[in-house]
């Protein structure tokens, strides 16, 4: 398997942040009643992510140690500040309904997870592809319940009517508890379904 592969699935489903290391949840719970809102916030994500984990490792061999963590935080919020410029400026609708969850982007434990342990000791090719990764798995799982929360709680999908009248909407579904709810259903799933959980089963019942 070649390392881009490798670094893909790891990204994807073997070390996604959401489902497996429980990152990131605070704008997966607040920005997942609209699928628009969801897949805005995942592209801005994947662009901070990726480009943060190639300028830390870029920069990794000229950066005291004592130092690092403030600089990878200001690398991060340097990106999220262009993300948060182009929105006000191109997307400025898109802007005030996400809100100040793109400026918490800079907070965001999957960035910096991603730059203190992988970009930290990687070259930079490697550390771009990882945070590609890292994002789109993050986003991956927003869209995934995103899907769920404005079907069931608005009848639309990315804003355009699927369901018609006759469906009586979910309020709950786009209610914090909802969000809460359907996370819950995917890191159930995704850690009973996942094959190294069998291993552990099988390996428990040997």
């Amino acid at each position: 398997m070649s390392k881009a592969k490798k670094i893909f699935i790891e990204g994807l489903w073997k070390d996604n942040p959401i489902f497996r290391q429980i990152l990131g949840i605070c704008s997966a719970l607040a920005v997942t009643n609209l699928m628009v809102n969801s897949f805005v916030m995942g592209i801005g994500l994947i662009f901070v992510t990726s480009f943060s984990s190639l300028t830390v490792s870029i920069l990794r061999t000229f950066t005291p140690k004592h130092i690092r963590m403030m600089v990878q935080t200001l690398i991060i919020s340097s990106y999220v500040i262009i993300v948060d410029i182009v929105l006000k400026a191109y997307y400025p609708t898109m802007s005030e309904a996400l809100g100040p969850y793109v400026g918490l982007i800079i907070t965001n434990c999957i960035i910096m997870g991603r730059c203190e342990a992988f970009a930290q000791n990687n070259p930079p090719f490697a550390s771009f592809l990882d945070g590609i990764a890292s994002g789109i798995g993050y986003a991956f799982i927003l869209l995934f319940i995103a899907f769920f929360r404005e079907l069931a709680g608005f009848g639309t999908l990315f804003g355009f009517p699927v369901l018609g009248d006759w469906w009586m909407k979910w309020s709950i579904m786009v209610m914090p508890p909802g969000a809460f709810f359907m996370l819950a259903i995917v890191i159930w799933l995704a850690r009973n379904l996942s094959p190294e959980n069998e291993d552990e089963k099988e390996g428990a019942t040997a």
